[in-house]
């Protein structure tokens, strides 16, 4: 009588995928951590509040925060509001004692004129830029200045300026010019830490699928599969998101931008013109076959 055979032990599935989940785990720890870094040091950036002018005690404060940068139309909108300390304003500051008249550079689209003893309320200015062009996107690069000299009641009064940046698609780093009267930065607007990160991870997945349906139209090609429709829809929809995915890109860049002719244009080419081969060459395997079962089916 035989001995019954061994029965096999079961797998221990556990054991198995741990050294594949141990390796995972730290990536995307490390990810996250990066990524924490990487927010929070651009949220310090954004945060910060540069100032230039006059620290005397009798002074008119400007406080101007940009709000939103049309690399477009190459101006920013500022919002200003304007406090007079000591002895130049009433109630804290709400109000000059005498008409107030804040002159900015050449580049303000206006000046701003506030009358005495009534209420200072907060405006917006528009300020020009220039240098650089939308069409480099998104490593476009911009230059401007802000400016401000105040009249209180005629007479030129020491101003200081508090600058700060609202708008999340750009970085803003501001250089004062030291002036004992007026508050002057020079300011050189680039595309925010994010947004280049996240437009080069669309031109790097732009290459990506491009390739992939590159290969795929070669495999398709070679191995004479006729028309497989699954794989054409799939390269028929690829051709298509992509360019629903480009639209994605924050700051809408125009087409023709740096992000079009590093990848999207390119991409968008090599799949229609894979699509368009593997076509061709399916119907034509796939007539070459119909030819030869009819051929097949009138031999005797």
């Amino acid at each position: 009588m035989t001995p019954p055979s061994d029965s096999p032990r079961p797998r221990r599935y556990g054991a198995s995928i741990l050294p594949v989940l141990i390796p995972i785990a730290v990536l995307i720890v490390v990810a996250v951590s990066v990524g924490s870094w990487l927010q929070f040091t651009e949220r310090q950036v954004m945060d910060t509040v540069h100032t230039a002018g006059s620290e005397a005690a009798d002074r008119v404060d400007v406080e101007a925060t940009v709000q939103h940068v049309d690399a477009a139309a190459r101006e920013l909108v500022l919002r200003i509001r304007v406090t007079p300390r000591g002895t130049l304003g009433e109630e804290d500051g709400i109000a000059p004692v005498a008409d107030l008249s804040l002159q900015t550079s050449a580049a303000t689209l206006s000046d701003l004129a506030f009358k005495a003893h009534e209420r200072l309320t907060t405006r917006d200015v528009q300020v020009a830029m220039t240098g650089g062009s939308i069409s480099d996107y998104p490593f476009d690069t911009f230059e401007t200045d802000i400016e401000f000299w105040a009249q209180l009641g005629g007479k030129e009064v020491p101003v200081r300026l508090l600058f700060s940046n609202n708008d999340t698609l750009f970085s803003i780093s501001a250089t004062p010019t030291s002036n004992p009267q007026e508050a002057v930065l020079g300011l050189v607007l680039s595309r925010s830490g994010s947004l280049l990160v996240f437009a080069v991870f669309m031109m790097v997945v732009m290459w990506a699928l491009a390739a992939s349906v590159l290969i795929g139209a070669w495999y398709l090609t070679t191995r004479s599969q006729g028309l497989v429709w699954p794989a054409l829809a799939w390269m028929a929809a690829t051709l298509f998101a992509l360019s629903a995915f480009r639209n994605t890109a924050p700051g809408t860049p125009p087409i023709g931008c740096v992000l079009d002719w590093f990848a999207f244009l390119w991409a968008e080419t090599i799949i229609a013109l894979c699509l368009i081969a593997v076509v061709i060459t399916s119907v034509r395997t796939a007539l070459r076959r119909d030819h030869a079962h009819d051929t097949q089916g009138l031999s005797p």
